[in-house]
C-alpha cells in the first residue's frame, strides 16, 4: 500500500522524486489495477496526468498539476500566438498562413529575411528556418501547408525564464553558436548564468500569469532595449538547473511539500 502523504503522478516527469508515486499513463483506465485506479479517484490533486488524462480531470473538477491550460497550449505556436496577440503581450511580429500560393502571400507581409516555423509539435529548434531567400522560402513551404512567420531580430543570445507556480524559478541566457542563429541548446548554444534584467523576469512571469501556464520556459529577447517574447515551452529541457546546480527533483519535492504547486 502507497502511503497517503505521497504526492500522485502519472506521468513519470517526477519519477526521480521519493516523495512522488508515478504511476504511469495507460490508455485505457480499465488497465489500472483497482488499487492503483481508487489512488487516482481519491488523489487531491494529480501531477502531470498527461494530455491524455487532463481535460478528464478537470472537467471533474480535479485539480491537476501543470494547469489544463499548459496542456491545451503544448508545442502549439499557432494558439499561443493567438493568446499572445490578445493579451498584447510584446512579441515579434507574426503572422500565419494557410491555403495556396503561400510564397505570394508571405511575401506581401515580410521582407527577408525572416524566421519560418513548422506551427505544431516542433521543439529543441528543429522545425525552425531563417529564410534569406526565395529559395529558402520555397524548400520551407515544401515542408507544411499552414506557415508560420515572424519578424526576424537580428539577436545572438536570448533568456530561458521557467516558471513553476507562480514564481520564476530558475533563468539564464542562451547564446547561440557562431554562425547559428537559434538558440536552442540541442543547436550547440551555451548556457550563460550572468545576471539576468528584471524586465525579463517580470515579462515572464506576467505572461504565464496571464496566460494560465504554471510550469513553462518562456523565451525572451531584448532588441533594441525592449522585450519580447518569443515562444513559450511547455516540454522545457532542465540543462539550465543542472548548470546552475540546482537539483530539479528537489527543488520541486520542496514545491509539492510547502503547497507551491
Amino acid at each position: 500500500m502507497i502511503s497517503d502523504s505521497r504526492a500522485l503522478a502519472l506521468e513519470l516527469h517526477l519519477r526521480a522524486c521519493p516523495s512522488v508515486v508515478c504511476l504511469g499513463v495507460r490508455p485505457n483506465f480499465a488497465d489500472y489495477p483497482p488499487q492503483e485506479a481508487a489512488m487516482i479517484r481519491e488523489a487531491g490533486k494529480v501531477y502531470y496526468p498527461s494530455i491524455f488524462y487532463a481535460d478528464m480531470f478537470a472537467a471533474m473538477g480535479k485539480p491537476i498539476f501543470p494547469s489544463i491550460h499548459n496542456y491545451r497550449f503544448v508545442q502549439d505556436k499557432i494558439k499561443q500566438t493567438a493568446l499572445f496577440e490578445i493579451l498584447d503581450v510584446p512579441r515579434p511580429r507574426t503572422r500565419i498562413f494557410y491555403g495556396k500560393r503561400l510564397q505570394e502571400k508571405i511575401l506581401s507581409y515580410f521582407a527577408f529575411p525572416f524566421v519560418a516555423k513548422i506551427p505544431r509539435g516542433s521543439s529543441l529548434g528543429r522545425g525552425v528556418f531563417l529564410i534569406r531567400n526565395p529559395d529558402d522560402l520555397d524548400k520551407y513551404c515544401s515542408l507544411t501547408k499552414t506557415a508560420y512567420i515572424q519578424e526576424y531580430l537580428p539577436v545572438d543570445r536570448d533568456i530561458r525564464v521557467v516558471v513553476i507556480g507562480d514564481e520564476v524559478s530558475h533563468a539564464y541566457w542562451r547564446v547561440a553558436a557562431e554562425g547559428e542563429f537559434r538558440t536552442n541548446l540541442a543547436c550547440g548554444a551555451g548556457i550563460r548564468t550572468g545576471k539576468v534584467p528584471g524586465g525579463a523576469l517580470r515579462l515572464a512571469r506576467d505572461t504565464a500569469r496571464k496566460c494560465g501556464w504554471n510550469d513553462v520556459g518562456i523565451d525572451i529577447c531584448i532588441y533594441r532595449d525592449r522585450f519580447y517574447v518569443l515562444e513559450a515551452n511547455m516540454k522545457y529541457g532542465k540543462a539550465g538547473f543542472a548548470h546552475a546546480g540546482i537539483d530539479y527533483f528537489s527543488m520541486m519535492e520542496d514545491k509539492i511539500r510547502n503547497g507551491r504547486i
